[in-house]
């Protein structure tokens, strides 16, 4: 009997990104999305009645809807899983999606310049924390997934020699950033007399990459799993406000777009919350918010294998971290960049210009409804008590202090490098 391969997370949405990206490109296999009004947005039942509330919007909508639960399934198949979390869940986590595109098509809000990521991530956040996400929704929660499936997409609409360009700078603002930023807040968790397990968890969340990163130090360390889930929790609730009121501050402070894309690549810790907060400030800054947090993703394998080093030196604890090597760098590389270079080159130097641009309306539409579905996911998985469950909150005010001294110092390089240097 042939034994069933398992791809990890990163692989699942390489391969289900490329297969939607062909199958708009080389076929005309896929669905035309709902429609919610005109540009202007919706304003009153006029309007509902008869371009939204229609016939064919409805087989619109329920068409997506078998299309992306489709590949949805196929995911959880490709990771090992037999899918069937995702047969009552995903309908009800689509519906959302949609009732946040609805909202965020109406005129008054297109009118505030709030994008549907902000209402998807709301209504997540409000059944959650008001009502309580159910067990049965929650086994069917598949953030991290969606969004690097979007990730993927996002390609696309990015030249590579852009990322090229950004990338180069990218790298040297990660650099300066992910050192100054971890060895600031490994500092302050100690002087708070936080323990090293929580303290390299805290200071690689906040300094790298949020999650991936506090997922990979705890691995390279053989950590705690009760502590590392609250770190995951404090990067995802940390990042709620920052996505929403960083690109405001940037307007407000009159940043130029790729200042303030690589500010928020370079302090938002979650790459989904980089997407939506990109998405929030406008398409330059979503690109390059995107090309530096992509920046900062490739460190990762670096920094566990550095963390391990240092761990296995260190020699504490019962548990015996994981031998550094080579393979750790690549396991702990993520692999959707891959994916999202890959679509950069083929759209770049492959397809021809005037194929690439009718694709690429379709699939940034594809793209932007991974995302809705992300940050739905990331609301119904979000509790804001618990930021005050573990002693006392003094994790949580040394995440905080490091994000702040993050915010400050990436500011500040990212303005160097890219409102002088790039602008130059």
């Amino acid at each position: 009997m042939i034994k069933k391969y398992r791809f990890n997370e990163d692989w699942a949405s390489v391969i289900v990104g490329l297969i939607l990206i062909l199958a708009i490109v080389a076929t005309s296999f896929f669905p035309e999305l709902p429609k919610f009004g005109p540009k202007a947005g919706w304003t009153g039942w006029t309007v509902l009645s008869t371009e939204i509330f229609t016939t064919g919007n409805s087989l619109r909508v329920l068409m997506t809807f078998l299309y992306f639960f489709f590949f949805a399934i196929v995911g959880s198949w490709l990771m090992g899983r037999r899918g069937k979390e995702l047969l009552p869940a995903f309908p009800v986590i689509f519906a959302m999606s949609m009732v946040a595109q609805f909202i965020a098509t109406s005129g008054s809000m297109k009118n505030l310049g709030l994008e549907t990521v902000i209402f998807s991530l709301l209504i997540g956040l409000f059944v959650s924390n008001v009502i309580g996400t159910p067990k049965w929704l929650k086994e069917g929660i598949q953030s991290e997934f969606y969004i690097k499936i979007g990730l993927v997409m996002l390609g696309a609409t990015i030249l590579f020699s852009e990322i090229m360009r950004a990338g180069f700078y990218g790298v040297i603002q990660a650099v300066v950033v992910v050192v100054a930023v971890w060895y600031f807040a490994f500092w302050v968790a100690k002087k708070m007399k936080i323990d090293a397990e929580l303290s390299m968890m805290l200071a690689s969340a906040v300094s790298i990459c949020g999650v991936s990163a506090a997922i990979a130090t705890a691995g390279a360390i053989k950590g705690d799993s009760k502590k590392l889930s609250y770190v995951i929790s404090l990067v995802l609730i940390v990042a709620i406000p920052m996505m929403i009121f960083m690109p405001l501050l940037a307007k407000w402070m009159g940043l130029p777009d790729e200042v303030t894309g690589a500010w928020l690549g370079g302090t938002i810790d979650t790459t989904g919350a980089v997407v939506a907060g990109g998405t929030i400030a406008g398409d330059i800054a979503l690109k390059f918010s995107t090309i530096i947090k992509f920046s900062q993703n490739v460190l990762l394998g670096v920094a566990a294998f550095l963390i391990s080093i240092y761990w296995s030196y260190r020699n504490t604890g019962s548990e015996v971290a994981e031998k550094p090597s080579l393979k750790m760098i690549w396991d702990r590389f993520p692999k959707f960049v891959l994916g999202f270079i890959v679509t950069s080159l083929i759209f770049s130097f492959i397809i021809d210009g005037e194929t690439a641009v009718a694709a690429g309306k379709t699939i940034k539409s594809y793209q932007s409804l991974w995302f809705n579905l992300a940050f739905v996911c990331i609301g119904l998985e979000t509790r804001f008590k618990d930021l005050i469950t573990m002693d006392h909150g003094r994790p949580a005010y040394a995440f905080l202090i490091a994000q702040a001294f993050n915010i400050v110092l990436t500011l500040i390089v990212a303005y160097v490098l890219f409102g002088i240097l790039w602008q130059g």
